[in-house]
């Protein structure tokens, strides 16, 4: 049966301005006189990696410091907003994803954030939507490289028995969307509210919410 994945946790609930909140707390936890403005990770979320973005910015200002260790403190902050406030699914997604099981489709959420991310994310979206609605979650600790590198995606289709041509994935950024296509795989960016202005050029459709009969004919 055909697949439909889910590229980040940003394509199930819309959680980029959490993260970069999250950010600007864990700077000010390290004793960093940093804080990105929206118009500033806008550009920086053009490259995948919160660790990778941290050392990067650290470089572009002539600063060194220990990116694990504040990554590390990023994703307590974040985890721990999800755990706080109310989370909602994206438009779309819910539907999406009743209509792929009654129609004997697979879902998987092919992630390279860390399972901790994931698990939170899924737990702050309560009854719509957990675990247990896909058949296959993969995170971080299941695969070597990091989007855009696509290892997280031939790891699922590995798992899940898959032909990239019976299958479609839904990406929020410019990384994600490079890892589906080496993958070759059918893309649909469905951009987040930071990554809404980026250029989608190499994915197949950009769309702002999801629709069950629109991806169909991507499989």
């Amino acid at each position: 049966m055909p697949a439909i994945f889910f590229g980040s946790i940003g394509t199930i609930a819309d959680t980029s301005e959490r993260q970069r909140h999250a950010f600007n707390q864990a700077f000010a936890r390290h004793h960093l006189n940093w804080n990105w403005s929206r118009e500033e990770y806008v550009a920086l979320l053009e490259k995948s990696g919160g660790r990778s973005r941290i050392e990067a910015y650290a470089q572009s200002i002539g600063q060194s410091v220990d990116a694990e260790a504040v990554h590390s403190s990023k994703s307590e902050l974040f985890q721990q907003s999800l755990r706080e406030d109310p989370l909602e699914p994206r438009a779309g997604v819910v539907e999406v994803m009743q209509k792929a099981k009654q129609n004997g489709l697979k879902l998987a959420l092919v992630t390279t954030t860390s399972e901790q991310n994931v698990l939170s994310m899924l737990e702050a979206l309560g009854k719509e939507i957990n675990a247990s609605d896909f058949d296959l979650v993969v995170s971080a600790s299941q695969i070597e490289n990091p989007k855009p590198a696509n290892d997280a995606y031939a790891f699922a289709l590995k798992e899940l028995d898959q032909r990239p041509d019976r299958c479609v994935a839904i990406e929020d950024n410019l990384g994600g969307v490079e890892a589906a296509k080496s993958a070759a795989l059918a893309c649909v960016a469905f951009p987040n509210e930071n990554t809404a202005h980026h250029t989608f050029k190499t994915a197949d459709l950009c769309v702002s919410h999801l629709d069950f009969e629109q991806l169909q004919r991507f499989l």
